[in-house]
């Protein structure tokens, strides 16, 4: 069955341009930025205009290929918003080694910090700063040589997202190698001020000390056969009792060696879950955390709130990430992932709240032309009454 043939890109299948030019401030900063690396001074594409290029090809659901993207470059609208002309084959491919992807990490910094607190209740004042930290696989292409993971054959990135729960944003990601050490780019990245919710896979005592040095807490799972020394044994309240709070003891974690690395007492509470094990009785998970002072169901919802992140990791792949990777180098791969989240924070400013699917779609077929700008104001008017953030 032969497949159609891609339509070319009209600008009447473009527009939009308006919400993102709120950003072309923040992008001009990088216009200059890898022309260190332009010897011959003849350099036609810069920085700012790469990225804006990636950012149109998030919203555009019509730009389904790096050629379609350099099609675009090629009209006047797509010309005037990026600032540049039509961008060949080989310029794209060699910006992706020219422009550090690390510049893109301030403006998601600033993006971050214009999206407003959550409004949340009062007792919840303890988990404000709540930052999930977990990575995702991105699979590559076999001929991805630099993304090492299982073997020649299977290829993949990795992408190691902070993500602020509250308000539903993510404030840092780096992007490594498929095979890379989790506990390793945590501990690399850590930032003060923060209460990190990690799953077992960051169980590891000399982390948790690092973690209060920089000035944050942490709460996160242990595994089963941890062992500990008791130091007090604390009562369970009936609102931690049903927040499934078992048992709540401050210890010595770890064996005699182990105090090395964690060199004061931490909490140790046993949480049953709504889930059986195998043999059917309730599983019950073992979480450490440094936060002595802080209610245990407290604790109990920090931890039940990391599962944030891994909503994040499905709308990024299933939602921002359906694009292809227009770039293959490792550089070129993370500009792409930095541009995407830049696109989610976008997203998260136009509407006032964590966007769903469908605030995605309806600014894609604003994008499109297929919706009318006061549609989508009325889109946004109606979210404004809306509580929750469910699609």
């Amino acid at each position: 069955m032969l497949l159609p043939h891609p339509q070319p890109v009209a600008a009447k299948d473009l527009q939009g341009f308006k919400y993102l030019n709120d950003v072309l401030p923040l992008l001009q900063r990088l216009h200059d930025c890898g022309t260190d690396a332009d010897k011959a001074g003849n350099r036609r594409f810069f920085a700012d205009q790469y990225v804006a290029l990636l950012l149109l090809y998030f919203f555009n659901p019509v730009l389904t290929s790096r050629n379609a993207l350099l099609q675009a470059s090629r009209l006047a609208k797509v010309q005037e918003f990026c600032g540049g002309r039509p961008v060949s084959a080989g310029s794209f491919s060699e910006a992706q080694h020219l422009f550090d992807p690390a510049l893109l990490a301030g403006l998601v910094t600033e993006l971050a910090q214009r999206v407003p607190a959550a409004k949340v209740p009062q007792d919840w004042d303890g988990l404000k700063n709540l930052t999930a930290v977990d990575g995702s696989l991105l699979p590559a292409l076999p001929r991805m040589v630099w993304a090492l993971w299982l073997d020649d054959d299977h290829k993949a990135a990795k992408m190691h997202v902070h993500f602020e729960v509250l308000r539903g944003i993510p404030i840092q990601v780096t992007v490594t190698t498929g095979n890379d050490s989790e506990k390793q780019q945590l501990r690399q990245t850590l930032m003060t001020g923060r209460l990190y919710v990690i799953d077992r896979g960051y169980a590891e005592y000399q982390l948790f000390q690092e973690i209060v040095a920089v000035g944050s807490q942490f709460v996160g799972r242990i595994r089963d056969n941890a062992v500990w020394e008791v130091v007090e044994e604390r009562p369970v309240s009936a609102a931690a009792w049903a927040a499934g709070v078992r048992s709540d003891r401050v210890v010595w974690l770890g064996c005699e060696q182990s105090h090395k690395a964690l060199r004061q007492p931490v909490r140790v509470l046993e949480i049953e879950t709504e889930k059986v094990d195998s043999q059917g009785r309730p599983e019950v998970l073992l979480l450490a955390t440094s936060c002595l002072a802080m209610a245990a169901e407290l604790v109990a919802l920090a931890y039940k709130f990391r599962w944030e992140v891994e909503l994040f990791f499905r709308w990024f792949k299933c939602v921002l990430g359906r694009r292809h990777l227009v770039s293959e180098s490792a550089d070129g791969v993370t500009v792409q992932v930095y541009v995407a989240l830049i696109a989610n924070l976008l997203l998260t400013l136009w509407a006032g709240k964590k966007p769903t699917k469908r605030t995605f779609e309806m600014f894609c077929l604003f994008f499109m032309g297929w919706a009318t700008d006061e549609e989508l104001q009325e889109h946004l008017e109606r979210l404004k009454d809306q509580k929750g953030n469910s699609s």
